[in-house]
């Protein structure tokens, strides 16, 4: 029962936003945030399938133990392009509020992102193996946090700053998001059932992309 629910919420995740992401595509009338937007959530919903995909498979057919190399390389290709998913959040932001110059905050951004993908494509950090080491999993979120915690802080101001009732809650999305993520990092191995965390995080993401969406709907007649 477990591997039908998992696997069928997975499905619908992937489709979703998948589906948003093109509608906001095609749909955003020449306006540069929501197709950005929209590109954002292909990616998101393209990244996770590199792990969602193998692990559907995976518990449908002989089991996890049976894939760890599909697993590993899915997670190590979801690691990259979620990082990539904020540096595109930060610009979405930047064309929002209409945000020119601060060359210093951009630089920010790519460091972090930048140490973040450098430290995923370490050897160290075993993606392929069945034992890859807890330390390097909180070394490559170092720096992912700190993404992270950084847009949270950029869309909380702006939005109040502005009185964006559209994004208004974008801010809390990503809160939620890293919430549910960090304990899955440290504990997970550990404590199996606080992987089920990541049910919740993904639920995060879709309320962030639906969030683009609405406003698109609102904003682009």
């Amino acid at each position: 029962m477990q591997t039908i629910m998992e696997t069928l919420f997975d499905a619908v995740y992937l489709i979703s936003v998948i589906t948003i992401g093109m509608l906001m595509i095609r749909g955003s009338k020449g306006n540069p945030q929501f197709r950005l937007f929209g590109f954002m959530a292909v990616l998101l919903g393209a990244g996770d399938a590199f792990h969602l995909v193998p692990r559907a498979v995976a518990l449908c057919t002989t089991g996890l133990e049976d894939y760890t190399v599909a697993l590993g390389l899915g997670k190590w290709i979801t690691s990259v392009t979620m990082t990539i998913f904020y540096v595109l959040l930060y610009y979405v932001w930047r064309q929002r509020y209409r945000i020119h110059g601060r060359p210093g905050l951009t630089a920010g951004v790519y460091v972090l992102a930048g140490l973040r993908i450098l430290l995923c494509m370490m050897p160290q950090n075993q993606w392929l193996s069945a034992d890859a080491p807890l330390s390097w999993g909180i070394y490559r979120n170092i720096p992912f946090a700190l993404l992270g915690l950084l847009i949270i802080v950029l869309f909380y101001r702006s939005s109040r700053a502005h009185g964006d009732r559209g994004f208004r809650w974008m801010w809390l999305t990503i809160v939620l998001s890293f919430g549910f993520y960090i304990p899955v990092v440290l504990w997970a191995d550990a404590v199996p059932m606080i992987g089920m965390l990541m049910i919740p995080k993904t639920c995060a993401y879709v309320w962030t992309v639906l969030i683009g969406y609405s406003a698109m709907k609102r904003e682009c007649r």
